[in-house]
């Protein structure tokens, strides 16, 4: 049976004239039908935004903390039916849709902490000659109204890192989320709807592309916030005088040096970065850098462990992987993997795809000129390569043209500081996988991977002004 969805105009129910079916990513057959939201509808969302926001700049902190952790309350109440949504929705494995939806009650509370923090200082304007008999004092202002898009891969999660900030920071927004997982968003959008926000607070419109114009060219809205393709950087160009926030993806490399004694351990670590959720994550292990005094015995481990995944129906315990988001996606690294091999890579296991299964898949000696070695692959799949030195290590992954994290794994103090220093990353992680993530740091990357930062924390200073009062004593 097909359930069908309202989407949410300035905080109520609406059911439109059409409709988006959803589909059941194992099964590939619609589960759930929800109503499109059409240019109209947006523009009444920008309305209602408009309107409500004075109100919601007024929100005392005590209120903002209460609707955060009754929303918290609401997603806690109905844990079970969203783990099975993104199993659903997603095609993502049973363990790890319980593990989002961890997060996003990781990320409410969070918020709801980060609410007292939202303060400001006294300065001593007093310090140079001028200054002499005046006082400052700044504090931070919601910027307006929000407009967010967010992809298919965390369709919770992902949306509540707009979703908070923006409760935090005092500002109304309107969310399109992916049409190909609108359901989650929709789900959150009810609890949202009974949490006392007020009219025009918010608003999550599932759209195509076309239909969602205005959130990007509208000088009405006060700040854009995307997550997905590279796509970003056109929308960023039709954006106006709007701040815009992009995480665009990455090109995940590890670099493991020779000091690393527990390889099991290294190994454990790896093959969860590039396989968890079918390589469907922004910061996925894609490229492996392994001293060559290592290499094949942790080259030799890691495909012992990769023939050990499971690949199948998600909502089952067992199952490491399931389905890539659709055939075409699929198809798309499956041929990139063939083009590798062509061109003279080495396919270590893997290789094969069944519609939108494609097995989990390691390669070494990839070219590097190819998209499976310089391009976003956001598949289960990984290329190994040999090093000597350390430093030209560091130098290949700064090659790349994205940036958003890496990790190292090294038990030399000095070399974990020097990558530290040296690449040009949003976030490098020491002795664990760049596919690493927890909710209250700083997110986002450099060069094609994005501009800003994502966080609680850090998306509330994007999403709010500091405003300046200068008295004369």
């Amino acid at each position: 049976m097909v359930q069908k969805y309202p989407y949410y105009l300035g905080g109520e129910a609406v059911h439109g004239e059409e409709e988006l079916e959803v589909e059941d990513k194992f099964h590939r057959r619609p589960f759930a039908a929800v109503s499109r939201a059409r240019e109209a509808a947006f523009e009444k969302a920008i309305q209602l935004a408009l309107g409500a926001k004075s109100e919601l700049a007024k929100i005392s902190s005590y209120q903002k903390r209460r609707i955060l952790e009754q929303v918290r309350a609401g997603i806690e109440e109905r844990r079970e039916d969203l783990v099975r949504l993104l199993v659903q929705e997603v095609g993502k494995p049973l363990r790890d849709s319980r593990s989002e939806v961890d997060r996003l009650l990781d990320t409410f509370r969070i918020g709801a902490e980060e609410v007292s923090r939202l303060g400001g200082e006294v300065l001593p304007l007093d310090s140079v000659q001028r200054g002499e008999g005046y006082i400052g004092f700044w504090k931070r202002f919601p910027r307006g109204v929000c407009a967010f898009i967010t992809p298919f891969n965390f369709p919770l999660n992902l949306a509540a890192h707009k979703i908070v900030p923006a409760l935090v920071a005092g500002c109304p927004f309107i969310l399109k989320p992916a049409p190909t997982t609108p359901v989650s968003s929709l789900v959150l959008g009810e609890i949202l709807s009974k949490a006392g926000l007020p009219k025009g607070g918010f608003s999550i419109l599932p759209a195509y592309p076309e239909d969602a114009r205005l959130l990007i060219e509208d000088d009405r809205i006060s700040l854009l916030s995307f997550t997905g393709s590279q796509i970003g950087w056109k929308l960023k160009e039709k954006a106006g005088r709007k701040r815009v926030l992009l995480e665009l993806g990455g090109n995940a490399a590890v670099v493991v040096d020779e000091t690393v004694e527990d390889l099991e351990g290294c190994a454990n670590r790896l093959v969860r970065g590039i396989f968890y959720q079918s390589g469907q994550v922004c910061i996925s292990v894609q490229r492996v850098l392994i001293h060559k005094k290592i290499y094949g015995e942790l080259r030799d481990k890691l495909v012992e462990k990769t023939a050990k995944l499971k690949v199948g129906d998600p909502s089952l315990e067992e199952t490491d992987l399931g389905p890539m988001i659709s055939f075409k996606e699929a198809e798309r690294v499956h041929n990139w993997i063939k083009e590798a091999v062509r061109c003279g890579g080495k396919l270590l296991i893997g290789g094969e795809r069944n519609g939108a299964f494609l097995e989990p898949t390691l390669l070494e000696n990839v070219r590097e000129d190819l998209p499976l070695w310089c391009e976003e692959a956001f598949g289960p799949v990984a290329s190994l390569q040999a090093f000597e030195d350390f430093s030209e290590a560091l130098a290949k992954i700064n090659a790349s043209q994205y940036g958003l994290q890496a990790g190292v794994f090294t038990q030399n103090l000095n070399r974990a500081f020097q990558a530290w220093e040296e690449l040009d990353v949003g976030g490098v992680m020491i002795n664990e996988v760049p596919a690493f993530r927890v909710d209250p740091m700083p997110y986002g990357g450099t060069k094609r991977s994005g501009l800003g930062r994502e966080g609680i924390r850090w998306a509330v200073e994007e999403m709010t002004e500091i405003r300046l009062l200068v008295m004369r004593k």
